[in-house]
């Protein structure tokens, strides 16, 4: 072989090597832009999650702390308890109070039968007076004829002056006594009428008694309430976070005193915010590829949820406004929730806030 032949087989060699390597560089081309159209990804993403801040709905001191940093509680576990002496002196002042209002309706219910029973008897006084007058009125009207008839007589002379003196004294005697029989009855009605407006009164204020004992015990169902907020319990499984209470401290309704953090992966999710123009083909359901920063070579697997309903920057404090005349274009980002598979998590691993790398699978 001489040296043309030689020169030859390098180009032929050469341009076999170029070719090659472009064919191959075309075929990576195209291999990339297909996993790039089947798999989305982004590095702006991060756990997310349920977070519950702790907080007294009543002040006071506190008096025992059950809990440390970054301990894992139960749900329902105690974490803190409020001294309990103040409410416990409410509740009893609260206790009292209600006894003693409870024991004025029972007065008030005595008075009110004591005052029936009076009405009883004066009613039956009332009835006797009624017939003791109805027998005067009958006496005098007889006395009234004996009188007439005596007085008749005696200017006759049929009868003596004495006994139409009797007569006429019996007479007298019959109208006093009609008047005194009538005085007792009217002083009898108007005992009546006195009696009835006592128990009327008194009935008024048994109702007007019974809604201060209501509220007596909504007093006491609010001491008892109170009471028992003096223990904080756990609201759902998770880690303490945030604490910054301390035995001793003067806490007050509302304030932050530590937070809980589930971990289990129905808590926490990832919040991927993807560029408007990646997401055409991103539904509800497609699988997710996660990686972790802190957990390099270790994949996690979840699938989209949601798509938010506008862009991070539509709900910022202060939203773009685009009718100022000087517009310039920018690739919005969308929240997208992605939610962890069951069990790709069972150490719990993941921590709110730390950084991830989605990757959406949306080929067929």
């Amino acid at each position: 072989m001489n040296l043309k032949d030689i020169i030859r087989n390098r180009k032929k060699f050469s341009f076999a090597l170029i070719a090659a390597v472009v064919l191959v560089g075309v075929i990576a081309i195209l291999v990339y832009l297909r996993y790039k159209e089947t798999h989305i990804s982004t590095d702006d993403a991060f756990v997310d999650g349920h977070v519950y801040t702790i907080a007294p709905k009543i002040s006071g001191t506190v008096k025992a702390l059950y809990i440390t940093d970054n301990q894992h509680v139960k749900n329902n576990g105690r974490l803190l308890e409020i001294d309990p002496v103040d409410y416990d002196v409410k509740i009893q002042q609260a206790r009292a109070d209600l006894d003693a209002e409870t024991k004025k309706i029972a007065q008030l219910q005595s008075v009110a039968e004591t005052a029936r029973r009076q009405l009883a008897e004066i009613l039956a006084a009332v009835k006797a007076a009624q017939s003791d007058l109805a027998l005067r009125e009958a006496n005098l009207r007889l006395a009234k004829k004996e009188y007439e008839r005596a007085e008749a007589l005696v200017k006759d002379g049929y009868t003596t002056r004495e006994d139409y003196d009797t007569k006429k004294a019996a007479y007298e005697v019959s109208q006093d006594q009609v008047k005194a029989s009538r005085d007792n009855l009217e002083k009898a009605e108007a005992a009546v009428k006195t009696q009835l407006a006592a128990i009327r009164q008194a009935d008024t204020a048994i109702p007007s008694q019974e809604a201060v004992v209501s509220g007596k015990k909504a007093a006491l169902q609010a001491a008892e309430l109170n009471k028992s907020y003096t223990v904080i319990y756990a609201p759902a499984e998770g880690y303490v976070t945030q604490r910054n209470v301390e035995v001793g401290n003067q806490v007050q309704p509302g304030q932050p005193l530590l937070s809980i953090v589930p971990l289990n992966p129905d808590a926490i999710w990832v919040t991927a915010n993807y560029k408007e123009t990646d997401l055409k083909s991103v539904k509800p359901g497609q699988k997710v590829l996660i990686t972790v920063d802190s957990y390099p070579g270790k994949v996690f697997h979840g699938r989209v949820n949601s798509i938010m309903a506008g862009t991070g920057s539509a709900f910022s404090l202060f939203p773009p406004e685009n009718a100022t005349g000087n517009y310039v274009k920018v690739v919005q980002r969308v929240p997208v929730k992605i939610d962890l598979d069951e069990g790709t998590d069972p150490e719990h691993n993941l921590r709110i806030g730390m950084s991830v790398v989605p990757t959406i699978l949306v080929g067929p």
